[in-house]
């Protein structure tokens, strides 16, 4: 159930999330709130849902905004007239025109009622957003669960500047018909690619070759290596919205509307393993962040690789149990960079996986369009003056711009210049040395 609600509605909703913060904070008049830290966005124990977002431009006037609730997300509550299970989220979306200066150009509030149905994973919801042709837009979209009195925030981009970019095509699955949210396909998935400009009679597929480049540490001052090579092979079909397409090769498969556009839907197979690490093949590629060249290339030459890798994270942890938690939270953090920064390449080869892995996630994060800006904790100063203690907190500040990409909205640079002391060097000494590196543990640093 999606349901309009009033403006005093939201804003009463909203004063009472603001107050409980509020309130929760006076037990210690140290700290105080931050509104425009995003860092939950990256931690998923801060983050309650989890929500996916996709944006489609249906006409010259109309964008659609998707958005999927997961359902071990949702708290459902039987505390109800009906006595049946429902989540109860509020959505509300500003939607600004970037082009001319952030603009805004449409707002769209929904109070839904998410009623659980048994075996169902997924919940999707639309949300009708106003446009203009030839414009750069910015949703910003915050979720209140009304029942936990929590809320999240996101920022999707997209555009209307051109009738055969990523933003006129839907994903789908061929057997169920349900909405793709995310780029890369599962092993043998059939899907279908529906093109909304129109009709045209083929579809043009791009291939290259995976990505395997990772990124220098952030103390070296080099340029980020780029995908600049052209498409192995080109490949065109008869276009049909229903005809079953399947990439079982590793790669990146750009879907065009004609051969000469270099714009479309991309696809990604990023092999079998991704997200996770599921063979100890997979699990040696991360170590380049720890291990010197010639140990990584022992690795891979290694006859039995699974226990040359055990070798390693013991020599670290100095025992078994040790290298089993080092292991845990390592990998940990490699699923969760493929989960937030995966681009046209895994997200664990990003310049924000890199420093997502080796420095944990950031406790403060600020977003605007033009990228982000994660900050870490240093050691808390504490001075005193006349009987009174002072405590003051400073951060390490990375700076990350977004970077326009082919294949994916969601790349970024680290901008290298603006951050000359890393403590590269003594993280990775600290992680070799069998210990978890936290930059505001003075003993380490």
């Amino acid at each position: 159930m999606k349901n309009r609600i009033s403006t005093r509605a939201i804003c009463s909703l909203f004063t009472i999330t603001l107050f409980i913060a509020s309130f929760s904070s006076c037990k210690t008049t140290q700290q105080t709130v931050d509104s425009k830290d995003l860092s939950y966005l990256y931690n998923p124990i801060k983050n309650p849902i989890s929500p996916r977002y996709n944006v489609i431009n249906q006409s010259d006037e109309l964008s659609v905004l998707s958005v999927k609730f997961f359902a071990n997300d949702l708290f459902f509550s039987e505390a109800n007239p009906q006595g049946i299970p429902t989540a109860m989220v509020l959505v509300t979306v500003k939607l600004f025109n970037i082009s001319q200066g952030k603009l805004l150009a449409d707002t769209a509030v929904y109070n839904i009622s998410i009623v659980k149905e048994t075996g169902k994973p997924e919940y999707v919801y639309n949300v009708p957003l106003k446009v203009e042709k030839g414009i750069e837009y910015l949703a910003e979209i915050k979720i209140l669960d009304r029942l936990r009195l929590q809320v999240v925030q996101a920022f999707v981009p997209f555009n209307t500047l051109s009738y055969n970019n990523k933003y006129n095509f839907r994903a789908q699955g061929h057997f169920e018909k349900n909405e793709l949210f995310n780029p890369v396909l599962r092993v043998n998935e059939y899907i279908n690619l529906v093109y909304t400009r129109g009709p045209v009679d083929s579809l043009f597929i791009s291939f290259y070759k995976p990505f395997r480049e990772v990124p220098d540490p952030p103390s070296m001052l080099l340029p980020e290596k780029t995908l600049d090579y052209e498409p192995e092979q080109v490949v065109a079909i008869p276009y049909s919205d229903t005809m079953p397409m399947m990439f079982p090769r590793e790669g990146i498969y750009l879907c065009s509307a004609g051969r000469n556009i270099k714009e479309g839907f991309t696809f990604l197979n990023l092999g079998v393993s991704y997200p996770a690490m599921a063979t100890p093949e997979v699990m040696i590629e991360p170590l380049v962040y720890l291990a010197s060249q010639v140990e990584v290339a022992t690795l891979r030459s290694a006859v039995k690789p699974k226990a040359a890798i055990d070798d390693f994270w013991i020599n670290c942890g100095g025992n078994v149990d040790k290298a089993r938690e080092l292991i845990r939270i390592y990998y940990t953090r490699v699923l969760y960079s493929n989960y937030y920064f995966t681009s046209y390449k895994e997200g664990w080869r990003s310049e924000r996986g890199m420093i997502y892995i080796i420095y944990g996630p950031p406790d403060k994060v600020y977003k605007t369009s033009e990228g982000e800006r994660w900050g870490y904790r240093k050691p808390v100063i504490k001075s005193s003056w006349g009987g009174r203690y002072r405590v003051s907190e400073e951060y390490l500040f990375f700076n990350f711009k977004k970077k326009e990409n082919l294949f994916s909205d969601n790349d970024y640079y680290l901008s290298r210049s603006e951050t000359l002391v890393t403590y590269w060097d003594q993280a990775v000494s600290i992680w070799r040395k069998g210990i978890v590196f936290r930059l505001d543990n003075p003993e380490d640093i």
